[in-house]
């Protein structure tokens, strides 16, 4: 194991009494770094929160090449667990919802589509499920041939912004990213938990039709989309940071309380 880079650890916090959880997920090829400020703002609401480092993160990207979306769904999901029956606690478990940034969204979506009764409700940011992008079909061959491409990393409308990933893509690991999105698109339908989207009106990593695309397939009866003026991919670090932690807040309050 490659020892992990300064400040792109892991990070919880227990919540007050009663409170309810916030499962915090970050996005391919990226860290932590990129949804603290959401897991921070969280933790200070008084909610318990859990911000898992996805396998292959924070380190090296032939670590990355080495894991598979299957990887990542599992350390989701323990974390998930962790929130929903905190150690020495009997009784009913805790409210959780799911929050997460492009990938990060795409493995919450699948959390809702598949552990359903164990969420109150989810929260994405520029999920990403799908790309018009015509090199990504050659994918699944040019990852024998290829290990890596460039990365389009810190797409950050604020000056001064970084998210700390990787600059290359690993493209074994991307390709099962994809697989993770038609999945993920399969089984949209299943998803009947309150969704919370946001999305950036310019965004140069992954398309704003995605966001259309998820509220379009859920079931979901309780769904709203915000608009993002003034970032770009990774807005939980831009200028629309603020409204996305209040917003957000606000959504954790509303559905665990129901």
């Amino acid at each position: 194991m490659t020892e992990l880079l300064p400040d792109l650890t892991a990070w919880s916090a227990p919540g007050e009494p009663g409170a309810p959880g916030v499962l915090v997920l970050h996005g391919f090829t990226g860290s932590p770094v990129s949804v603290r400020p959401v897991a921070e703002a969280m933790a200070a609401e008084g909610f318990a929160v859990e911000m898992p480092l996805l396998p292959g993160h924070g380190t090296v990207w032939q670590e990355l090449q080495r894991t598979t979306w299957h990887d990542w769904v599992r350390e989701a999901a323990a974390a998930l667990h962790r929130l929903r029956h905190p150690e020495g606690t009997r009784g009913t478990p805790r409210p959780v919802v799911v929050a997460g940034l492009s990938m990060g969204g795409t493995l919450a979506l699948h959390l809702a589509e598949t552990r359903a009764a164990d969420l109150a409700g989810v929260a994405v940011v520029n999920p990403f499920v799908a790309s018009s992008n015509p090199q990504l079909r050659l994918v699944p061959v040019l990852k024998w041939v290829l290990p890596t491409s460039s990365a389009i990393g810190n797409d950050i409308a604020r000056e001064g912004g970084d998210e700390h990933g990787y600059d290359r893509v690993p493209l074994k690991a991307l390709g099962s990213l994809l697989a993770l999105q038609r999945s993920v698109r399969a089984d949209l339908r299943a998803i009947r938990s309150p969704l919370l989207v946001f999305t950036s009106r310019v965004d140069h990593v992954v398309e704003p039709e995605n966001s259309r695309m998820v509220l379009d397939g859920v079931s979901s009866d309780d769904t709203e989309q915000v608009w993002l003026e003034r970032s770009y991919h990774v807005a939980t670090l831009d200028h629309d940071a603020d409204l996305i932690l209040e917003r957000t807040a606000a959504f954790v309050r509303r559905v665990s309380a129901a």
